[in-house]
């Protein structure tokens, strides 16, 4: 696929973006930015947060994991569909009734200031490093394919699509996000259904033979009860997706600044269980196609590479393939990278805007002045990680900052839990050394329970983690005089 049809295609998705930003923007103002003025009809903002959930590494990865380990994600998957229910019956009602822009702003009345800051300076560390190394990563394979075959720098390509991504967030933000989320979604999932239907007619298989193609292959296996030491043992997998998902969504502005986008909290609570439906049948998709890549590299003598991530890309640019299949893999990629970096850069903005400098709400004009310059600093910030990962980083660096990133959702986890749970008061002044404290403690456990019992510890280290935050703030409350508070929620 040659540089100038990638570059093409790239430069018609952001005018498309841009422009249907512009019309989702008429009428936005300095308040609206962060709320999108709540009035988002709830089936459109179940489509976008199905698009949200799906992040340029996910639209390479997904695909590629099936190799080593089948369609065991989907019994996560089926946790996930659990945990968004949690959410729309327990969390969304709160955040409806305490008017919150930000989601941390709860733990600012049920703990108190240092507790506030404390889960808003958690979530910026980890979106901020998270959505860089997405982005990232998306950006090193286009300056693979188009940029260095052009001689233009590494720098000059975070600066142009940084620049583009703040464009079309700086009016409309969360109501621009919903939107260019919603054209995201179905760009991934037409690209996803044509590329399974190209690969298919490359080498032979009519598509009302797809579906028994697959289910004969190896790869198709979705079940597994057998090892409960193995890191995809059902009911690890099920349980942890149930607390994953409440972290990752409930708990993460990111994803929650969409849902408090609808009109009021039974909207809001639709919106929710119907995107957890709909994100299991997109999951399996991407996984069908994983197979579908296999059959491909397999009919064709191709060496599978040695990172499964590559799997995808090899495929779509062979030679043997069609330049549309090409055309729709950056499509897809694009659209799950760029919309991602923009719904980050616009939770970022708000947390830091409202939870860490302290802006007044009520004072539109000062804090829409004051939102700007963050927009600014959040989009320069973000591309200089990224340039940096590109000089410094290694294959294994990257993966400890994912691993750093799913273990500062523990903390998170683990103070809404306490607040919602409990009625005791903390000892406000410890929470920021909890947590601190509770991710390291939940390193030494998982590595205790490898050399004790051979015990793999999976996606569950969420869990261990929020646990020992819990713990640690229940032990808090032996050092201020025990009583109990009114219960804040």
């Amino acid at each position: 696929m040659s540089p100038l049809a990638v570059i093409l295609t790239i430069v018609a998705y952001f005018g498309l973006l841009i422009g249907l930003s512009a019309i989702a923007s008429r009428g936005a103002t300095d308040s609206t930015f962060f709320t999108g003025g709540r009035r988002t009809p709830w089936p459109l903002v179940a489509i976008a947060t199905v698009g949200a959930a799906i992040s340029g590494v996910t639209f390479i990865s997904v695909p590629g994991m099936v190799a080593a380990k089948g369609y065991a994600y989907l019994q996560m998957v089926l946790g996930f569909i659990v945990g968004y229910a949690v959410i729309a019956l327990v969390l969304v009602p709160i955040f409806y009734s305490r008017k919150v822009i930000s989601i941390y702003s709860y733990l600012d009345g049920r703990f108190g200031r240092r507790t506030y800051r404390s889960g808003a300076w958690i979530f910026f560390v980890s979106k901020i490093l998270g959505a860089s190394v997405r982005f990232f990563v998306v950006c090193a394979v286009l300056q693979l394919l188009v940029f260095s075959p052009l001689g233009i720098p590494f720098e000059i390509n975070v600066a142009l699509t940084i620049m583009a991504i703040w464009l079309y967030t700086a009016k409309g933000g969360v109501k621009s996000i919903i939107w260019t989320d919603v054209l995201k979604s179905l760009c991934l999932v037409v690209s996803v259904v044509l590329c399974i239907c190209y690969i298919a007619s490359d080498i032979g298989i009519g598509v009302g033979d797809i579906p028994s193609a697959i289910a004969s292959h190896t790869s198709a296996r979705i079940w597994h009860f057998d090892d409960p030491l193995s890191g995809q043992y059902f009911w690890k997998q099920f349980i942890a997706g149930i607390f994953m998902a409440i972290a990752t969504n409930g708990l993460d502005q990111d994803m929650m600044q969409r849902h408090l986008a609808c009109r009021d909290s039974v909207a809001s609570r639709k919106n929710m269980i119907l995107s957890g439906v709909m994100q299991f049948f997109v999951i399996a998709l991407f996984l069908l196609l994983g197979t579908m890549l296999l059959i491909f590299t397999e009919r064709m003598g191709i060496e599978h590479p040695a990172k499964s991530d590559e799997l995808f890309g090899l495929v779509a640019t062979h030679p043997s393939m069609p330049v549309i299949v090409g055309i729709l893999f950056i499509i897809g990629l694009i659209s799950a990278a760029y919309s991602a970096a923009g719904s980050a850069l616009t939770s970022l903005t708000t947390s830091f805007t409202i939870d860490i400098l302290g802006a007044d709400e009520t004072d539109h004009a000062r804090t829409g002045r004051l939102r700007r310059r963050v927009h600014i600093a959040m989009s320069a910030l973000m591309g200089l990680i990224i340039i940096g990962f590109y000089y410094l980083s290694t294959d294994d660096a990257i993966s400890a900052v994912y691993t750093l990133a799913s273990y500062t959702y523990g903390p998170i986890l683990g103070l809404f839990a306490y607040g919602l749970c409990s009625r005791r008061q903390v000892a406000d002044s410890m929470v920021p050394w909890i947590c601190m404290a509770s991710p390291l403690i939940s390193w030494g456990i998982t590595h205790l329970l490898r050399a004790a019992f051979a015990y793999e510890t999976g996606f569950e280290l969420l869990l261990i983690n929020a646990a020992v935050t819990a713990l640690g703030l229940h032990l808090s409350t032996l050092l201020i005089s025990s009583r109990n508070v009114e219960e804040y929620v």
